[in-house]
């Protein structure tokens, strides 16, 4: 009888999934796992003060971590502890061969210690680089150093680095070459959802909440930042030839970043666009995606995004901003834009030109890319696959010793 391989994940907000990408990547991984010689352990952020106890779902070990308000700095702190959780829950139970997947590289400053400790239970440190977090526009100058000092060292320790994307896989390679990397693709997953015959009544009373016409809006989702070009989006679409409604699901705050949107675009006096908040049930913000005119896609970080994946496997029409990330994912199925004045605005009115033949030849591109080459089934058994194959104590430093003689 095989042992088992025990997997702990940590640096998502935890399971089941509300929001986030993170965090629907470990829901749809622990969702679709077959191999029984592995166990997951999967870390779930509290506010409890009286903690909680361990829970299972879908077969995976589910930890909690209290992590206070300590504004910014609560990620580091969460992936801290929760590390500390592994570390000791590995040693109590005499764990061999554990792997570490740390999901974006937080913990930098401290990662050499826990790397060491790891070793010496014989465990292998997995890290997930996420995109570029020091390329995040609201982040002042110190925090962006930190992220950039963080990155270099979370990949300086690991055993693999995973990465969801090509090109950052690349990035990697290139900018951290000293360190000999040893990386992985394996991309998100999505699933294909096609649009059904009849609607729901949920979504049905959402639309008249919104008062919002089935295909007769286009749609935005997204954390509400800087990064993902908001500005470029609603200045642009204000000044499209469009009669549709503009949708962005997001977590609206009315803060500066609000107010300097409000200012350079005055998209308050358009009544075509909708802030309505967020969608946390996944089956109403499937339904909604796959009624939707077009999909405008802004986000430019780094890595593969989830709801660029999610709007491919259900949304017909997909304007993407034209970054490599992007491209690499939807190669020809999509409509690109730039960041250049006029270039959005302009491929909203070519979407208003298409005949239904071109968008449902769009449609059927971006579905069959989704099945070809992000399938959940197919992800999560080629990360079992990766899992199962790592020898057992052999650290990074040990192999690179190995193979340069």
């Amino acid at each position: 009888m095989n042992q088992k391989r025990h997997v702990f994940i940590i640096g998502s907000k935890g399971i089941p999934a509300n929001y986030g990408g993170f965090e629907t990547f470990v829901d749809c991984l622990i969702r679709h796992h077959k191999e029984d010689s592995i166990l997951y352990h999967v870390a779930c952020k509290t506010a409890w003060r009286e903690g909680r106890e361990n829970v299972i779902y879908h077969g995976a070990d589910c930890f909690f971590i209290r992590v206070p308000n300590v504004g910014a700095a609560q990620a580091v702190y969460y992936d801290i502890q929760a590390f500390r959780y592994c570390l000791a829950y590995i040693e109590q139970n005499k764990i061999q061969g554990a792997i570490v997947y740390v999901l974006a590289c937080r913990i930098g400053c401290v990662i050499s210690h826990f790397k060491r400790r790891l070793a010496r239970l014989g465990g292998c440190l997995y890290v997930n680089p996420d995109g570029q977090e020091w390329k995040r526009a609201k982040w002042n100058r110190l925090i962006r150093q930190y992220w950039k000092f963080s990155e270099r060292k979370m990949i300086q320790y690991a055993d693999r680095i995973v990465c969801d994307s090509i090109h950052m896989e690349r990035y990697i390679r290139e900018r951290y070459a000293r360190y000999c990397p040893r990386t992985t693709y394996l991309s998100y997953g999505a699933d294909v959802t096609e649009r059904k015959g009849t609607m729901s009544e949920k979504c049905r009373q959402w639309f008249r909440e919104w008062g919002i016409e089935p295909g007769g809006y286009y749609l935005a989702v997204g954390r509400f930042v800087p990064e993902n070009n908001f500005e470029t989006m609603l200045r642009e679409f204000s000044a499209a030839k469009t009669d549709k409604k503009f949708v962005l699901i997001s977590n609206l705050e009315q803060n500066r970043f609000y107010q300097n949107l409000e200012e350079k675009t005055g998209f308050e006096e358009d009544s075509r666009i909708c802030f309505v908040g967020t969608v946390y049930d996944k089956d109403l913000l499937k339904e909604i995606r796959t009624w939707a005119f077009a999909y405008i896609h802004g986000h430019q970080v780094g890595g593969t995004n989830p709801s660029l994946l999610e709007s491919l496997g259900s949304t017909d029409l997909n304007l993407l901003l034209d970054v490599c990330f992007n491209r690499e994912v939807a190669l020809e199925s999509a409509v690109y834009w730039t960041k250049e004045k006029g270039s959005l605005a302009a491929a909203i009115e070519e979407a208003e030109r298409m005949t239904k033949e071109t968008r449902q030849m769009f449609s059927k591109r971006a579905k069959k890319r989704i099945r070809e080459a992000f399938d959940w089934n197919d992800v999560s058994q080629m990360y079992e696959t990766l899992f199962k194959k790592e020898k057992k104590g052999e650290s990074a430093r040990v192999r690179k010793s190995r193979e340069s003689k």
